[in-house]
């Protein structure tokens, strides 16, 4: 059993992340600071039953997770407020990899998000079904493992594999229909392969 005195030293530090997975929930600045205000209450009432040792992270994302389903899917959202930092922080967090893939050699695929803008690939991560989004999200922007995703959103690995494997699908689909709007599609496969 974990001490609730020790919630704020141990959970606060946690703030920023869930703060940004909140927002690409919401996709509202102030609806996510709600959910995540949400989060931290019922994190802090349930703390007790938190097993240390364990990991907090993936506990208090399977809380905002599942205060994001149960009560914000449901509402109207209003109208999409984009901000800079929004569309920065989002950008598949920076292609995936920040400057160390960039120094560390790009590949083809890398090449041609280059010709991308941060609005179109936000646009595709969005236009993805919240199943697939949330998964994708979990997986590729949060750096979460398949069994962390699984015990999260709480279904089997397996199904965490698929909604990935397919979220991702219609992600390359969209990027890929994009890259045709723009002149882009053949860059990458202009090299024998």
């Amino acid at each position: 059993m974990a001490d609730q005195a020790r919630f704020s030293e141990l959970a606060m530090e946690h703030m920023g992340s869930l703060y940004s997975a909140a927002l690409r929930m919401t996709r509202n600045p102030a609806d996510a600071e709600d959910l995540v205000q949400e989060t931290y209450l019922k994190a802090y009432r349930a703390f007790g039953s938190f097993q240390e040792g364990t990991n907090l992270k993936a506990w208090l994302y399977r809380i905002l997770t599942n205060t994001f389903i149960n009560s914000y899917r449901a509402r109207r959202r209003r109208p999409e407020q984009t901000e800079l930092d929004d569309v920065e922080d989002l950008y598949l967090y920076r292609r995936l990899g920040g400057l160390e893939a960039v120094s560390a050699g790009r590949s083809a695929e890398e090449e041609v998000l280059e010709h991308f803008t941060e609005g179109e690939v936000k646009a595709a991560v969005e236009a993805l079904p919240e199943q697939f989004r949330m998964a994708v999200l979990l997986a590729d922007v949060e750096g979460f493992s398949y069994k962390e995703i699984a015990e999260i959103l709480d279904v089997p690995i397996g199904t965490v594999m698929s909604r990935l494997h397919r979220g991702r699908r219609a992600l390359q689909k969209t990027l890929h229909d994009f890259g045709t709007t723009r002149g882009l599609v053949g860059m990458a496969g202009d090299a024998p392969g």
